[in-house]
């Protein structure tokens, strides 16, 4: 079998974990982004990779701090202030029961585009 670059541990919580897409909880089967999302289409976007330990993230502010500043830099619409971001965050994981060695991809993109280059 051919492997890639990033090896990784299977985790059983992920078979049925719910992801947090715009607004809503989605399981894992339907969590699905668009072709035709910037993020996709363009790489249009910024993400932040957050360790969660004793369930909290680690550096939570400073990643926010990160996130925020890379949206500005390119001019990109969070959507949601840093409180809710956090609040979002924080229900992810708890619908997850998830409190320990967690790791979160937070990514925000421009979103749905009508041709690559709008």
């Amino acid at each position: 079998m051919a492997q890639g670059t990033h090896d990784y541990l299977e985790d059983p919580r992920n078979a049925d974990v719910l992801i947090h897409i715009n607004g809503r909880l989605l399981p894992r089967a339907q969590a699905m982004v668009s072709v035709f999302d910037a993020g996709f289409v363009l790489g249009d976007g910024i993400w932040e990779g957050l360790r969660v330990v004793g369930g909290h993230p680690a550096f939570l502010e400073a990643h926010l701090d990160r996130l925020y500043e890379g949206a500005k830099a390119i001019a990109l619409d969070i959507g949601m202030c840093r409180t809710e971001l956090s609040k979002a965050i924080y229900a992810t994981l708890a619908a997850n029961g998830m409190s320990d060695g967690v790791h979160i991809r937070l990514m925000v993109t421009r979103g749905l585009k009508r041709t690559p280059y709008q």
